[in-house]
């Protein structure tokens, strides 16, 4: 009972520190995308810094957790991030949640439970040798730069997505190698934990898995970066976890079938939830739709996001921006393209 309260607590903090810190990424400027340069930034800002306590919180919620039960166990819990992220989108934009809002929630709380009742996780496995690890490793790590590559030649809303994905996969990594220093720490002590690469590997996970993740929130919507995050980290988490931590899952066709069912419903239920209409999407549109003035750095910023094409502001007389912005439209004003 201790691993779902712990799991669900640090989802609450997880999903309400992603609303804000992507709020306050929105305001950042467009040339910071992908450079250590937004971060530095962004701690200048308040509701950053508020969103980032939530989220460390958070962390911490879920190391103690994974200290406590076997990784493809919590990873289904902290995807439930989304249905809190969702409900402090929903004060901010005041949107009634619908039934779409309402079948993400079931679908994404049916995958949860199907997972966990069909796969039955448990640990006991051998843990792998360091060959494999490496090998884990170097697998994610490998997809992230292809991730990272692919996204820096799309428009700034695929962008967003595909770093968002890379994101999710580091933290599920980074969920796996927190769970084997836990474990180390508890068998054989602080000193065996400092000689070991793993916390160093969890840091670095991290901080290069927050450039991501606020280089998505920066360059689209939250809608079109946190769904793919909120997928992409259990499936990386459980992945890693079987692969390098001896986790057992059952492995009758049934518990099969159902496990796969419960993924796929996660991830739908993920994909619903993201794009509700209640997920803010920019800053100017969460303030239009409180009513409130739009502030200083709200307005369409040069290149950003509101202006891309095919994006659903396109077109619309009231959306766009009096003065035409200098640099062309964001497909063209990309960090480093004016020098």
């Amino acid at each position: 009972m201790a691993v779902f309260l712990l799991a669900l607590s640090a989802a609450c903090c997880l999903g309400l520190g992603f609303v804000l810190q992507q709020h306050a990424a929105q305001q950042a400027p467009r040339s910071d995308l992908l450079r250590w340069r937004l971060l530095l930034d962004l701690m200048r800002m308040p509701q950053w810094l508020l969103g980032t306590g939530f989220m460390v919180s958070g962390l911490i919620l879920s190391a103690f957790a994974l200290n406590q039960g076997e990784v493809s166990l919590v990873e289904p819990l902290l995807a439930t991030n989304l249905i809190f992220a969702m409900a402090l989108a929903r004060v901010l934009t005041r949107q009634t949640l619908g039934r779409s809002g309402w079948a993400g929630v079931l679908l994404l709380a049916l995958g949860v439970t199907a997972f966990i009742v069909a796969g039955q996780p448990t640990g006991g496995g051998a843990p792998a040798g360091e060959l494999r690890h490496w090998l884990v490793v170097g697998t994610v790590v490998g997809l992230v730069v292809l991730l990272v590559s692919l996204a820096r030649r799309l428009p700034l809303f695929e962008e967003a997505t595909l770093l968002a994905l890379a994101a999710g996969l580091l933290y599920g990594l980074q969920d796996a190698l927190t769970r084997t220093t836990t474990l180390r720490l508890d068998h054989e002590g602080l000193s065996a934990v400092l000689r070991s690469w793993q916390p160093y590997a969890v840091v670095v996970a991290g901080v290069v898995g927050l450039l991501l993740v606020q280089s998505a929130f920066e360059a689209a919507p939250l809608r079109m970066s946190l769904p793919a995050l909120t997928a992409a980290q259990p499936v990386a988490g459980i992945a890693c976890a079987v692969g390098f931590l001896g986790d057992r899952l059952r492995v009758t066709p049934a518990a099969l079938a159902w496990q796969a069912a419960g993924l796929v419903a996660i991830v739908i239920g993920v994909i619903v939830i993201g794009r509700h209409p209640a997920m803010p999407g920019t800053v100017r549109d969460t303030l239009e739709s409180i009513g409130a003035p739009p502030e200083d750095g709200a307005e369409p910023r040069e290149g950003g996001a509101e202006q891309k094409s095919g994006g659903g502001a396109e077109g619309s007389p009231d959306d766009e921006p009096k003065d035409e912005p200098t640099g062309g439209s964001a497909e063209h004003d990309r960090p480093g393209s004016t020098g």
